[in-house]
Parts: C-alpha cells; structure tokens; sequence
C-alpha cells in the first residue's frame, strides 16, 4: 500500500521534527502566496519554457464574471463544452484532451489536487465556486509534468483568496434575473505576533433560465464557507497555514435536453421528464501547509490534504416502452437514442416519431414502471501528502532553479446507488417502484498513487534550459457486490456474502521532458519543448495509460505594454482513451474503458494584449485570444462502443477547430466599460459527425460595466448574451442543450 496512514504520518512527523530546527530570522509574510501558486504573476519572456497564463483579479473584476466557462476563454488552448450555463460542473479541456467533466486536466485549488477522486473517478463533479476565486493560472508544455498526473493538456490551478496584510475585508452583493443574487464577503488580518486569519462567504442562488413543462425551475443554491488561519512570525523562518473549506451545493441540473425542433420552437423549455432532476453535493476540505526557508537559496515546502465530497444526482436516465413491474427488470432505452429518433423522423421500439415527441412533451402517458430515475449516490476522498524543495545556486555563469516533488496521495469513490421507477400520468412522474438500495451500482473503487518529479531551470547566457522528470506509480482497483432481491443482505455491508468481482489496473510510467527558451532580448523570446505526456488509465483491465508525445514551438514579445505569444502545438497520441459514463451520453457500460488507438492533435494559439493611450483621460484595454485545433483519429475503431464507428481521419469530439475571445474596453478614472465577443465553431459529437451530431456556430457578446463613487465604493453592471443568442452548444448526454438566455445583472462592491 503507497500510501497508508503509516506512511502519511511517518512523513509528518519528518515534517514537524525538521521544522523545529533554529534558522537565522526572517519576514516571510509572501511565502505562502508563492507555494499555492504556478506561475504566480504576469508571464516574463524567459520565466515559463512552454506556454503559461495568468488571469488576475483585477482581469476577473473587470469581466464582473463568476462563470469558469467565460472567464477561461480568455486563454488560448482552452476548450469549453457547455453544459448548464453557470459553470457548476464544467468540461474543461486543455489543447484537445477530452472535455467530459475536465477529467483529463490536472485540476487544482492552491496548488493541492481537488477533483473528488482524481486518480479513480477524476471527473470534477465538484468544482471551485469560481466567485471566491482570486486568480487563475493555466499551465502547459513541458513544466506541465511537475503538476501530474494530468499531462497531456496541462494543469489548471485556482488561487483562493490570500490572507490580507492588513486588517480588511470585502463585501460584494449582486442580484439580477431569474431571482438570481450573490453576495461575497470576506474579512482577515495579519498580527505583528505573525497570527494571520481569513473568513470568508460566498452564497448564490438562482431560479435558473430554464421553464419546466407543468411549473419549475432549473435553479441553483450554492454555499461557501473558508476559513485561514496563519502563523509566520518574523523571528522564525517557518510558516504554518491551516485552511478549512465548506461548500454545498443544491441544482436543479439535468442530463435531459431538448429535440431541435423544440429547442428552436422554445430554446428555454425543459420537459416534464426532467422535472424531478436534482444535484445534492458536500465539499469539505483541510489542508495543513508548512514552509521553511532554510537559507536565502533553498526552501522546503509539504502540504497535507484531505478532501470529502458527496453528491447524489437524482436524475432521469431513459425509458423501458414495454414498462417494467420493478425496478430490477429494466430494458433501458436512453434518451438520447429516443431525441435522435425524434430528429430523424424514424421510429423506435415500435413508437412512430410522432409518438415519441408526445412521450418527451407530456401529451402521451407511458405505462407503469416504464421512466427510470437513478440516485446517482456517491462517496468520494481524496487525501495525502506532497513535499516540494526549491534549490537556487550559481555555478560559474550558469545559474540553476531546481524544484523536487514527492506525492504520496490515495483517494475513492463509493457507489451505492437506486433506481426507481416512474410513469408519466398527465404530463406529470408517478412514482411506481422504489427500487431496491443498490440496485443501479455497489462498488468501490480506489487508487494509491505515488509519484515524484525533478524539474531544472537552467539559466546560460541568453539561453534558459527546463529538463524534467516525472515518475507515476499508481494501483488502481475496483470491488463490486451485488444486491439480495430478498433483502436478507444490507448492501451497505460489503463482505464475502454479497461480493460480485473485482478487477485491477497497475501503471508505472517514466514522463520526461525538455524546455528551452532564448532571449533575443529583454522583450522578445522563443520558446519550444517536447514532453511525454500521460492520463491516468481507469481500473479496467487491459486498459492502457492514454500517452502522447507533445511538441510546442512559440515566441513571447513583452514590452511592458504590448504582450504578444504565439504557439503551435502537435500532440502524438499513441493510444487516446475513452471511458464510459452517464454524462459522456454513450451507449456503454458505465465504467468500462476503451482503448482508441492512435490519434493526432495540433493546433495554434494566439494572445495579444494592450492598453492604447494607457496615460491619457481616456484608455483603450485590448485583449485577445485565439485558437485552431485540427484533431483526427489515426486509425479505424469499428464497433466500439464508446467512440463509434471510427474511420481514419475522424474528427475527434468536442473540438472547435476555431475559437476567438477578445475583450474591449473603455476606461476613464472613475467608471470602465467591457465588451466581450466570444465565437467557438460548431463541433462534431460523435465521430461520424452526421445528422444531428453537431453543434452551431456560436457567437455571443458580453457587456460589463462597473462606477467607483470612492476607491472603497463601485457599483457594478452586466449583461451576457448581449444579442439574445439561442445556438445549440452541446448534444449530450441526453439531446440538444442551449446557451445561457440574456441575462443582467447589477451590483455593488465595498471595500474596508
């Protein structure tokens, strides 16, 4: 076992006794803001050997956003699949990995790995509320493989608020349509002792954008709760920093979309089917972060973690048209098979196409037992320690910045889960059998993972060298049991007399790479690397690890004003993993994985950022990202069940071959205002990309506004969507999904 409790504590206590060994006194009131960071600040030309961006407070303000799915868009590389327009659970991709859940990214928060499991069920059904959030990095190339195990795209790191320096604090209360409000407050304070704390709230609510058939919304009710508590004193070259984290979450979220002909008639519907559809999650977090500055040149860092999270998502899986007497005896037609019958005109299991929409609109009843809706239950942990050494020295005229990292991290998710059968009276759910406890998933799966990296930033001339290593060392397992139909066995009890199968999966993987920059100057360098990257496999055996081997070739111009980055990108897969899930909308066993063999992505991205007449009574901010992604499969796939018929030459899904986000503004002392535009092309769902199996075209803008009545006091404005658009953005799980409606919001900000 890598990482037993044994070896977590035997780490801690190295940890503790090495921290009480006197050092000479120092003031490190910054330490901690530089180890739950990446990059840390604005991108230096010969900082990063790869490409790396930072969005900033001041950037997030200025948008007035607290959606992940717009703010992100401002980094190139990035693709967002759209899901439920606030960006509750987004699919985040980094240059062309799959999108699903932002499952195949490493996904922090202050440096630590936050996903649920993120070995053993990586998908971000949890993610950071996005407006507590203080600054965001993304990071890609070859100084990705310092931030495992996600390689092959990058790492997304997001930076929760700081502990001030001086006592202060912040309240933000917004309110707009849809009964929509959100109020941010924060207050701490940093003592000449060298006690430091934080307290922190964000709560959102919302009715949502979507009318349910027969009365509803499609709302949300978000709770954030923090807590920091730092102790740095100036005699002492240690620091220690607890945080504690709360968040509970309740959406009316559903995996249920809409036939195209409907979401053109009405983009905003959502069927009665979906009425009862519900997302229940918990999210706690603890983590102890401890830092010694060792001397001016070297420094050690370990953070221990722990996360808990809890969800259940009862939601509407499909329908048996025979109807089914309980639960157990269920023949599954998913829905996303019935809305594509509807697209195409053609019957299904004997209904006419016609009949089928009256199914979805409400205006046929369905026999007894015959709407199936699971309570997706689900236990997650995610723990461990990381230690980290930064080592500086100077031999000669070459200069090194050494970083050693060690992880040792175990993490689960325990599926106990029901399905419950309905029919559909009236345009309404009746409930006709509970379903047994179980009945629709009991098993756990675990991983233990340790894994280690070495990473040199060598400095010689005009010349920056970034060799590194990462080493991954993962067992993965998963256990099944079933149910007794007589009920003479809890299936919360798990033991020899309920047991089903087990199955196990064991990756070791070396992940080198190398970075190199050269300065022509102090504005303009290039930069390139080449590194293997990795995705962690699933526990299906058979299965391998998703690897690629990336290239990226780029040139940074910064004059202080003007900042310019171009790159292109090439991603050689040798074997692209598919793994089944609800959400992915495929017609597969939840759980099995899929090896999809070789594939290809490149691409290029694009930044440009300026402030015209930065000095002048009147300034014009630019910003402007773009991206072209060219993805295909290299080899045929016949009758997979997750991919699709594959021929050679493929698209992948969920990759827009083109994307631009640019930002204007408009900003005077005392007041600004924002214009963003926002175009993602459509894409192919699935890998035969025929009928009904893209998305649209989608151009949308986003105005932003805010007045300061006095540097403590500004009120603020917005509206999304300017234009009213009502593209199809995505296709699954379950049918057509729409963009966010026009949306305005107001607020105002005080600070003290």
């Amino acid at each position: 076992m890598k990482t037993s409790a044994i070896a977590l504590y035997a780490c801690l206590l190295v940890m503790t006794s090495t921290a009480g060994a006197q050092t000479p006194a120092n003031n490190h009131t910054n330490d901690f803001v530089e180890e739950v960071t990446i990059v840390g600040q604005r991108i230096q030309g010969n900082q990063v050997a790869g490409s790396a961006h930072y969005i900033s407070q001041q950037q997030i303000r200025e948008l007035g956003q607290s959606d992940i799915q717009r703010i992100i868009r401002q980094v190139p590389g990035v693709s967002v699949q759209v899901e439920d327009g606030y960006g509750l659970r987004p699919n985040i991709a980094i240059r062309g990995v799959a999108t699903e859940r932002s499952g195949r990214i490493t996904l922090l928060e202050d440096n630590v790995l936050i996903s649920p499991a993120p070995y053993s069920a990586p998908s971000a059904y949890y993610f950071p509320t996005i407006g507590r959030i203080s600054a965001i990095e993304v990071l890609k190339g070859p100084a990705a493989i310092t931030q495992g195990p996600y390689t092959i795209g990058g790492a997304l790191n997001l930076i929760s608020t700081p502990i001030p320096e001086i006592a202060s604090g912040r309240v933000v209360v917004e309110g707009g349509e849809d009964q929509t409000y959100r109020v941010h407050a924060t207050y701490g304070a940093n003592t000449n002792s060298g006690f430091g704390f934080l307290l922190e709230t964000h709560q959102w609510q919302s009715d949502g954008f979507q009318d349910i058939d027969g009365g509803g919304n499609s709302g949300l009710d978000v709770e954030d709760y923090i807590v920091k508590l730092r102790y740095s004193p100036s005699a002492s070259n240690h620091s220690f920093e607890l945080k504690l984290q709360l968040t509970e979450q309740s959406s009316d979220q559903t995996y249920l979309g809409l036939s195209d002909a409907d979401l053109r008639d009405n983009a905003f519907r959502r069927y009665a089917l979906s009425a009862l559809d519900n997302i229940k999650t918990k999210h706690d977090q603890v983590t102890l972060r401890y830092n010694w500055d060792i001397r001016g040149s070297l420094s050690f860092n370990a953070v221990i973690y722990n996360n808990n999270n809890k969800r259940n998502w009862f939601k509407n899986e499909g329908i048996d048209f025979n109807g089914s007497a309980n639960a157990q005896n269920f023949s599954r037609t998913n829905w996303f098979d019935v809305i594509q019958a509807v697209n195409r005109g053609e019957s299904l299991a004997g209904f006419s196409a016609t009949q089928l929409q009256g199914i979805l609109s409400g205006s046929i009843d369905t026999p007894s037992g015959s709407v199936q809706l699971r309570s997706n239950t689900r236990e997650y942990f995610a723990r461990g320690i990381q230690v980290g050494l930064d080592w500086s020295l100077e031999t000669g005229r070459v200069s090194h910045d050494i970083n050693m990292g060690l992880r040792l991290h175990e993490d689960e998710e325990d599926r106990l889960q029901r399905n419950s059968t309905y029919s559909q009276t009236n345009g309404r759910l009746v409930l006709d059998d509970f379903g047994l406890l179980g009945n629709a998933g009991n098993r756990i799966q675990s991983a233990e993972a340790f894994s280690v990296h070495i990473y040199d930033r060598i400095e010689v001339g005009q010349w920056v060298l970034t060799p590194g290593l990462r080493y991954e060392d993962i067992d993965q397992q998963r256990i099944r049991f079933e149910i007794r139909p007589e009920r003479t066995v809890d299936p919360a009890v798990r033991s020899a007399d309920n047991f089903r199968s087990s199955r196990k999966n064991t990756t070791q993987i070396w992940l080198p790479g190398f970075g190199v920059i050269y300065n022509f100057n102090d504005q303009t360098s290039v930069f390139g690397g080449v590194h293997k990257g990795f995705t962690a496999p699933t526990n299906a055996p058979n299965v391998g690890a998703e690897t690629a081997i990336n290239y990226e070739l780029g040139i940074r111009f910064d004059n202080g004003n003007v900042v310019v980055e171009t790159a292109y990108f090439l991603s050689d897969y040798d074997n692209i993993l598919g793994e089944c899930t609800a959400s992915s909308g495929s017609d597969c066993v939840i759980g099995d994985a899929f090896n999809g063999d070789a594939a290809t992505v490149r691409g290029l991205e694009l930044s440009f950022s300026t402030h015209l007449n930065a000095n002048g009574e009147f300034s014009f901010p630019v910003q402007l990202s773009y991206t072209y992604i060219d993805s295909q499969f290299d080899t045929d796939i016949a009758d997979a069940d997750f991919f699709g018929d594959v021929s050679a030459g493929d698209p992948i899904p969920y990759l827009p071959k083109n994307q631009l986000n640019m930002t204007i503004g408009l900003q005077q002392k005392k007041w600004a205002l924002f214009v963003n535009a926002s175009y993602v092309d459509e894409v192919c769902v699935l890998a035969s990309c025929g009928p009904f199996e893209r998305t649209d075209n989608s151009l949308t803008f986003d105005l932003s506004s805010n007045y300061k009545f006095t540097d403590n006091v500004e009120l603020f404005a917005r509206v999304e969507n300017l234009t009213g658009e009502e593209d199809i953005i995505g296709r699954q799980p379950y049918g057509a999904r729409p963009n966010k409606s026009r949306t305005a919001y107001a607020g105002f900000r005080i600070e003290f």
